[in-house]
């Protein structure tokens, strides 16, 4: 194992770059997490773990099949893009874009740009046994560290694909799966008794809702029946309740 004593040094370099420019994320092919729990959960389902940072007297290390470094704990901390972390900072290669086989309904984002938003709505979907998550729009970068580290390891696990509005109504046709749109309008259908167990079912960000032009996609407009003047729902919030009615059998 090398043992890294410099900012300059090129890892960290490197470590420092994927956790703050997603381009560059994308241009290598990589993209960062944090905690041994984390990293037991990338190996047991199948990610494949590029390199691991370990911080000096951390405790526990497990072996991995990579790259691996040590550091003192003030230079683990430069490295680390969370605040006392107690690490490994380890890096998981992005997978491939694959075509999913037969989805049986999906819950689309369109520009949710907190990642902390869009990483909890992964790691719900995936408790709830969402075909799969799809991101449209401006929405946070799945690979951000705050998206993958609010997946709580759902990341490793859970289908997400990310998709322009371009291809979005051709891909659900695909899959024979209708469009609902959660929305705030006078038209909008309350989810109470209406089945949404075989639906993709799209959500937009908190202050702006969905575009127009994925609204003009949906065969309804569906709504959260919330008691009079209340505001908005969060988006995380939302999509929570709206995909426990997409499970209920």
């Amino acid at each position: 194992m090398e043992r890294i004593t410099s900012r300059k040094n090129p890892y960290i370099r490197h470590v420092r770059q994927l956790a703050h420019d997603g381009a560059y994320r994308r241009e290598k092919g990589e993209y960062l997490c944090d905690g041994i729990k984390t990293l037991r959960e990338a190996l047991h389902f199948g990610a494949r773990v590029t390199s691991v940072l370990w911080k000096e007297r951390s405790g526990e290390k497990i072996f991995v099949d990579c790259e691996q470094y040590e550091c003192p704990e003030d230079l683990f901390d430069f490295a680390s893009p969370m605040v006392n972390s107690p690490g490994p900072l380890f890096t998981v290669a992005i997978r491939g874009c694959s075509k999913p086989g037969k989805l049986n309904n999906a819950l689309v984002l369109e520009g949710v740009q907190d990642p902390g938003n869009v990483g909890s709505v992964i790691r719900t979907a995936n408790a709830f046994g969402i075909g799969a998550v799809i991101l449209t729009g401006d929405c946070a970068d799945l690979y951000h560290p705050r998206t993958v580290r609010s997946t709580m390891g759902a990341i490793f696990r859970q289908t997400v694909l990310e998709m322009e509005l371009s291809v979005l109504k051709d891909f659900l046709s695909e899959q024979g799966l209708p469009l609902y749109g959660a929305a705030l309008a006078e038209d909008a259908l309350s989810i109470c008794g209406l089945p949404l167990q075989h639906t993709a079912v799209a959500v937009g960000s908190e202050g702006r809702g969905l575009s127009t032009q994925l609204l003009s996609l949906c065969e309804r407009k569906i709504i959260i029946p919330m008691a009079p003047d209340s505001e908005s729902l969060n988006a995380a919030v939302a999509a929570s309740v709206l995909m426990w009615e997409m499970a209920k059998t």
